[in-house]
């Protein structure tokens, strides 16, 4: 069935004073599976909790980040000649331990991810779900970033510079490019370590949830519930 139809039979619904309870039962007679809107968000809150928390429960883990390269995170692009520099002269230990702490700091940040998650869920509206289910396949994932973006920052931030600090990695990288910055004629490089890891770890933990979005969309078996089997089957 397809869910621009249904969509513009909920604006006509609405747009003619019909009770909520009409449109939920017009809307399941045309799906021809007994769906409510009800049905429908309720389906995707259950989606979406259970992609962030696979996610978010797969980055936080000893070499989530580290050993994916699919959101491994590297030493800031604009270090990268330093990075060989070091190497040359026979300190590539030392920068092999720096990267490690990096993914390491985005590993424990990713554990305060899901009652953020969470949050943001429950407060979904039945219009909000049904643009996520006619939407793309990331469309969830998309949401999801839209509202949790800042508060994701500001927990993941202090945990990843602990980790950073434990370690005196944000020390040694503020004394490598606060070197570097002074001198003549180079593009200034941004000392802010903690700022990069921060946004590179949310951006990985948002590559893991869309994956198991479009893995809930694409894979029948990855629909574990009945409800999620009703609401999938439909969004077509």
């Amino acid at each position: 069935m397809n869910f621009r139809i249904i969509f513009t039979l909920s604006i006509i619904f609405v747009l003619t004073s019909c009770t909520s309870q009409q449109i939920s039962q017009t809307i399941g007679d045309v799906l021809g599976e007994g769906l409510s809107t009800q049905e429908v968000a309720a389906g995707l809150k259950e989606a979406l909790s259970k992609g962030i928390t696979k996610g978010a429960q797969t980055a936080s883990k000893t070499d989530g980040y580290f050993k994916n390269p699919k959101i491994r995170i590297p030493l800031p692009p604009e270090i990268q000649n330093v990075e060989r520099t070091l190497r040359q002269v026979g300190l590539g230990k030392e920068v092999d331990n720096f990267i490690l702490t990096l993914n390491r700091g985005a590993e424990n940040a990713a554990k305060e991810a899901t009652p953020i998650f969470i949050n943001a869920i429950k407060a979904m509206t039945v219009q909000d779900a049904w643009g996520i289910l006619k939407g793309e396949k990331d469309a969830a994932t998309q949401y999801l970033q839209r509202t949790t973006s800042d508060q994701l920052k500001a927990k993941f931030r202090p945990v990843v510079q602990a980790s950073l600090d434990k370690v005196n990695a944000t020390k040694y990288y503020s004394d490598i490019v606060n070197k570097y910055n002074r001198i003549p004629g180079v593009n200034k490089i941004n000392p802010d370590l903690n700022d990069y890891a921060t946004g590179m770890a949310i951006e990985g933990l948002f590559v893991l949830v869309a994956e198991e979005e479009a893995n809930i969309r694409e894979n029948p078996s990855a629909r574990t519930t009945e409800l999620l089997r009703k609401v999938f089957s439909q969004a077509k």
